[in-house]
């Protein structure tokens, strides 16, 4: 296994990207959970500006300023399943870059194949190694952004009674890698992405800076998905109402996330309208009373 094979397809993509800046636009909330993370975010990516400030405005350097400095560059994104975990963790990481317009950043997201393939003490130095790089590419002149997703796979708790010793290994060296890039100044955070928050290891928890979480949308959300999805189409209140009802909580079933709209409903629907037909509410209505959203992935 090369060193690379660990990070998703590229070893690592440029920031800003058109790509990211694009889809961010399709992220429902996106702006309002910008800005509800971005100042802190922005204190972890300036660390070692902290002392000039504390000059500047209190005449020296302040002692909250020496505690602060010594927070981990972790963040935690956590909820159900297809609710757009990863997806914001690169479009912040994306957003932050376009606007500091001062150094260039890097994007990785880490891939299973950093579980190895089972033998002995692997994982740990594939977590080493992936680490290490996203650290010299950065170096001295650039920032980088991490982002492990499937987080639980990798920080699951040390005191579960099934966990394996090369687990127990990889999540001391995961927590010791995070505790490296203190060192970095801020020039590297690590997004982790979990569905489950209350199996990753408490070390690990106590470490993360930001904990946001994630829910499925709610009526409102999904009307306002669907408004911003299906514009162009034809359609009135009364079937968008059905469609939010159709796509809501029922007879014991969850309400569906953002992924099983856009990625089960939308092309279950487009299927029965290509090529011959024109797409209509009720391909979206019929298809969405057949379909069962995604079952609750239990954070226990």
């Amino acid at each position: 296994m090369t060193q690379n094979s660990v990070f998703d397809n590229k070893t690592k993509t440029i920031l800003s990207d058109i790509t990211l800046t694009a889809r961010e636009k399709t992220l429902l909330g996106f702006e309002q959970r910008f800005a509800r993370v971005n100042d802190q975010l922005r204190l972890l990516l300036n660390l070692t500006d902290l002392a000039t400030w504390s000059i500047q405005h209190h005449q020296q350097k302040l002692q909250i300023c020496h505690l602060v400095a010594e927070q981990y560059p972790l963040v935690i994104f956590h909820g159900d399943v297809g609710t757009g975990k990863t997806a914001n963790a690169e479009c912040i990481a994306n957003r932050l870059a376009k606007e500091s317009r001062t150094e260039e950043s890097l994007l990785f997201k880490l891939s299973n194949n950093v579980r190895g393939s089972g033998r002995v003490g692997e994982m740990g130095t594939l977590i080493t190694q992936a680490f290490a790089e996203v650290i010299q590419s950065a170096g001295k002149t650039r920032r980088a952004f991490l982002i492990i997703d499937e987080g639980d796979s990798l920080a699951a708790s040390r005191s579960q009674e099934h966990s394996h010793h090369e687990d127990k290994v990889a999540v001391n060296t995961l927590i010791q890698c995070i505790d490296d890039l203190r060192r970095s100044g801020g020039r590297v955070v690590v997004f982790l992405c979990t569905n489950r928050l209350s199996v990753l290891d408490a070390a690990l928890l106590r470490r993360a800076a930001i904990v946001e979480e994630f829910s499925r949308p709610n009526d409102s959300e999904r009307g306002d998905l669907f408004k911003l999805d299906l514009a162009g189409l034809q359609y009135s209140a009364v079937e968008l109402a059905a469609l939010v009802k159709a796509t809501g909580s029922r007879e014991g079933r969850p309400n569906w996330t953002y992924s099983d709209i856009r990625t089960r409903l939308y092309p279950a629907a487009l299927a029965r309208a290509f090529p011959n037909k024109p797409l209509t509410m009720t391909d979206l209505l019929n298809c969405a009373n057949e379909l069962r959203p995604s079952p609750v992935m239990e954070d226990k």
